[in-house]
């Protein structure tokens, strides 16, 4: 029953009760009183169940549901399942799909800036790619109410930080969340899921939980999300040789992590 139907068998429901209340009915006006009111109060409780029912039956403002159709592939949609019977690619995560369409040409307009400043601060392209698309939609003049502005939404303190003078401009906004994606990584030794992590809730947060992903439902889908819009790195297996000088004498050192500076051979691989 929809709302507009409880108030319409409401009114019908009084008007009967008022009706039996006219002279000439053959009841006492006692009991035509408690007729009336048990007519009301039976009213008001169908109402009173119906505007429950509704409430329990509305959807909750940003609810996202998902689910897998025939061929595997995840569907994201703002409306439960059968709600939609279409299903369109989502651009550069050909596994994900979702029921509103999305034109395939909207972040290639920003795909020179995203490699240039990929390249000159060594972050992979699709990663940087992935973000921009989580973040703001490739809308370069989004804001959300935290505060955060523009393709990759900036903080303020992200934007102070980085000396951006104006966070809507696509250039400055991906030179400055391309340079703070690359300090995350470097405190993180390139931990992709740990600096994604604190891209979204902080590194005070990854930091006071030991280093892994906050408990936050928020940033655990964030960094889901993204992880599965990207190729991974293949691991470097590769062996590391170094000399250092100990009281006059070359000693050599191995290792299996990339040294900082140049002076390196690679003499095996793992």
């Amino acid at each position: 029953m929809t709302l507009n139907e409880i108030f319409t068998w409401t009114r019908v429901r009084h008007a009967e009760a008022d009706r039996r209340q006219r002279p000439g009915d053959s009841r006492t006006a006692s009991s035509q009183r408690r007729t009336g009111s048990k007519d009301r109060r039976k009213g008001l409780c169908r109402l009173g169940f119906g505007l429950l029912c509704l409430g329990i039956a509305a959807p909750a403002s940003a609810q996202i549901y998902s689910w897998r159709d025939l061929n595997g592939n995840l569907v994201l949609s703002n409306r439960p399942k059968g709600g939609g019977p279409n299903s369109y690619v989502v651009p550069k995560a050909e596994s994900i799909r979702a029921t509103r369409p999305v034109a395939a040409d909207r972040g290639v307009v920003y795909d020179d800036i995203i490699s240039e400043h990929s390249r000159v601060h060594r972050v992979r392209t699709d990663l940087v790619r992935a973000v921009v698309q989580v973040e703001s939609g490739f809308n370069p003049y989004a804001r959300s109410p935290k505060g955060a502005l523009g393709l990759m939404q900036l903080m303020p303190s992200i934007i102070q930080q980085f000396a951006v003078r104006n966070p809507f401009n696509p250039v400055e906004n991906v030179s400055a969340g391309v340079a703070y994606l690359r300090q995350l990584l470097d405190r993180y030794q390139d931990n992709e899921t740990l600096a994604l992590a604190a891209y979204n809730a902080g590194p005070a947060a990854v930091d006071r939980h030991g280093q892994n992903v906050p408990p936050y439902r928020e940033t655990q889908n964030y960094v889901q999300r993204i992880n599965r819009m990207t190729v991974p790195p293949k691991p470097d297996h590769r062996i590391y040789k170094t000399t250092e000088v100990l009281n006059g004498r070359s000693v050599p050192r191995y290792s299996d992590h990339k040294p900082a500076s140049d002076g390196f051979v690679v003499v095996g691989a793992r």
